[in-house]
């Protein structure tokens, strides 16, 4: 027997479908001593790992010139919220090299925008 069957897992009803290259804005619950409080964490996906109870993400974002990566576990209790902003158009599931780039050039073109007009045969 092992631990994945061991666990019954639940999807969260508060998390949308999201894949890599989407910027989403992540919502999680801060424990400050005796209080706690809702973080929002807005940024890219670069990683999903998916491995049953272990399952976690990792999003990207630049602040103040700096790269911020932080690591969620997918089947989370402090998980609040996951909202998807902007579905990203990505050729591969790992989003690494995004870590060396900066500025325009770390940018993802967006999915589901087409340039053709309607109507016509190309």
């Amino acid at each position: 027997m092992d631990a994945s069957s061991a666990v019954l897992l639940e999807p969260n009803a508060n998390i949308a479908p999201f894949g890599p290259g989407d910027q989403i804005k992540v919502s999680s619950r801060i424990r400050e001593g005796t209080r706690e409080r809702i973080q929002n964490f807005e940024g890219v996906v670069i990683r999903i790992h998916r491995g049953g109870p272990g399952s976690t993400f990792t999003v990207r974002r630049i602040t103040h010139g700096v790269g911020v990566e932080k690591t969620f576990l997918y089947h989370s209790p402090l998980l609040e919220k996951v909202e998807v902003i902007r579905r990203g158009k990505v050729r591969r599931a790992k989003l690494f090299y995004l870590r060396g780039l900066t500025g325009k050039a770390a940018r993802i073109k967006e999915k589901g925008w087409t340039t053709r007009k309607e109507g016509t045969q190309e």
